[in-house]
């Protein structure tokens, strides 16, 4: 579409000057969808033309470009959207206002999973530090919620319910029950509510992704763990689920009792009575999520975070957590002080626990597949379970936690007289994996490129820190752009390539796959294709991006 100035002097036409004009993410895919019905270009020059990023317009509110803004800092586009309403500084009072009608935003120092029912009641989420890939942008992108995170310039006060910010050199305090607006596509936080444009997915949304379906090579996942959030991105339509986390299920409040009664156990018997609680609750949710996906392949992780996340940490806490958990509250605080960790990133996680307590993976493993059996009995379409394992660093650890996969399996399978297919399978998200990963294809059936973590070890840099120094690096040339957002394909891309090759020479069958945020990058997802991965995993609301971005890296690669 051209912007083109003209004047007609006696009576001969002159053209003064054309440029590219401006248009909206709608107008530029009715423009591609229209041309194409008429002939004038082809379908798959219509799917090249529109910018996948665009998308996100069609997707989530917008700030309304006419209406006035008190800009009060900026800091993270975080997750696309935006949302006004009044800030609350805690997960409980977001849910109980949100329960009364009203619209919150929700504003943290940094979220963590126990925030996950204040971030589902919450418009928007806020956060004082965290980048891109932190756990309030991640879980954001998977809500369809919209997010700014490490807006440094702020500073939270709990106790005061406050919110500080200085602004051309003026304090200025944002209190619990005034209203701000957020917009995650520009960073900005804005005083006061701001109107917002709804988005409109028209008719011709659907024709678009139909002809890019017909071109593209790669799968096209989710990453997402209730049945909300699955349905969602059936919706948008992905292909199955790419990673499903199941500690976000621990965090509900009918189960984190017996989360935290199995932690502090201190032999095995005490842990196996506390799962044997939490057994039941799991094989719910796995069976919710095999109803929606109806059939598709399911890749589900076992137990990744390290088990202090599911203690108190706020010195008030511990009390109320002790009372549930029938236990002192001295007794409580030694245990949380034990499994303190100095980096826990790297400490006693993943398949540690794996290792250490088998325990929990059998429980786990013992509810896929009795989830799965009863989808299959009751829907008469078997549910494809992918089981997988976190944190692999040597092939002896894969070894291991598939021998305790299996073994559950044989045993459900002999109980219920029937059998399911699934796959066990690893994700690459250590340096030291990717370049094992000739030795630890002969246990895993599938990899999973986990590449928040796998960029964080492979860069030696924190994601929830790096915010403080990325953007001087990508102004500085030392990253082209932020790693966490789009893929370092020469370091991190490399480790990839390696690990697909290697584990291709071992096992020529293995499924390869990517599921951390760049999954939802078009320019990750056109690496991707290059390097011949099977499919990618998104966020719901990404889903679509992934989709269109996979299709234009097809047509690339046949050009």
């Amino acid at each position: 579409m051209q912007d083109i100035e003209f004047t007609v002097e006696r009576g001969k036409l002159w053209m003064l000057q054309t440029r590219s004009g401006k248009r909206t993410a709608s107008a530029a895919l009715k423009i591609a969808v229209d041309m194409a019905q008429e002939g004038l270009i082809s379908e798959e020059e219509a799917v090249a033309r529109v910018d996948p990023a665009a998308l996100d317009q069609l997707l989530h509110p917008t700030l309304d470009p006419a209406a006035p803004r008190d800009v009060l800092t900026r800091g993270l586009p975080a997750s696309p959207g935006a949302a006004s309403g009044v800030v609350v500084f805690d997960s409980e009072t977001a849910e109980r206002r949100a329960g009364l009608g009203d619209a919150v935003i929700l504003v943290r120092i940094e979220t963590s999973p126990e925030d996950i029912h204040g971030m589902h009641a919450a418009r928007g989420i806020l956060t004082a530090r965290g980048g891109m890939t932190s756990h309030a942008a991640v879980v954001a992108r998977g809500m369809g919620r919209p997010c700014v995170s490490g807006a440094g310039t702020i500073s939270i006060d709990a106790k005061a319910r406050v919110m500080r910010v200085t602004v051309a050199g003026q304090a200025r305090e944002v209190r619990e029950g005034d209203v701000i607006t957020i917009d995650g596509a520009s960073g900005e936080v804005m005083l006061g509510a701001v109107p917002t444009v709804q988005p409109e997915l028209a008719g011709d949304f659907g024709v678009l992704m139909g002809w890019a379906d017909k071109v593209r090579r790669m799968a096209v996942r989710t990453n997402a763990e209730t049945p909300l959030d699955c349905r969602t991105a059936r919706d948008f339509g992905a292909e199955g689920i790419g990673l499903c986390r199941t500690e976000h299920m621990f965090f509900d409040a009918a189960r984190i009792t017996a989360v935290r009664q199995m932690i502090l156990a201190d032999s095995e018997a005490g842990r196996r009575v506390a799962l044997d609680k939490l057994l039941p609750e799991q094989r719910a949710d796995f069976a919710e999520i095999f109803e929606v996906m109806a059939g598709l392949p399911v890749t589900i992780r076992l137990l990744d975070p390290p088990l202090h996340e599911f203690l108190p940490h706020a010195e008030n806490e511990f009390a109320d957590v002790a009372a549930a958990a029938g236990v002192g509250v001295e007794a409580l605080k030694r245990r949380a002080a034990e499994l303190h960790e100095f980096n826990p990133m790297l400490g006693h996680r993943g398949c540690r626990l794996g290792v250490t307590y088998p325990e929990i993976y059998e429980m786990q493993a013992r509810a896929i597949f009795e989830a799965a059996i009863d989808v299959a009995e009751r829907s008469g379409a078997a549910p494809i379970p992918e089981v997988m394992i976190p944190l692999v660093a040597t092939r002896r650890e894969l070894e291991l936690m598939k021998a305790v996969v299996d073994a559950q399996a044989q045993a459900v399978f002999a109980e219920r007289g029937r059998q399911i297919e699934y796959l066990v399978g690893t994700m690459i998200e250590l340096p030291r994996a990717a370049i094992m990963a000739g030795q630890i294809a002969e246990e895993a059936a599938f990899f999973s490129f986990g590449t928040n973590d796998l960029t964080q070890t492979t860069l030696g840099v924190s994601r929830d820190d790096a915010g403080r120094f990325l953007t001087v690096y990508v102004d500085q040339g030392i990253y082209a752009t932020d790693p966490f957002v789009s893929l370092d394909v020469e370091g991190v891309g490399a480790l990839i390539e390696l690990a697909a090759e290697r584990g291709r020479a071992t096992r020529p069958d293995i499924k390869l796959g990517i599921c951390g945020e760049h999954g939802g990058d078009p320019a990750s997802i056109a690496f991707c294709e290059r390097t011949g991965l099977d499919y990618v995993s998104a966020s719901p609301y990404r889903v679509p991006i992934a989709r269109l971005a996979a299709a234009q890296a097809a047509l690339r690669a046949r050009a």
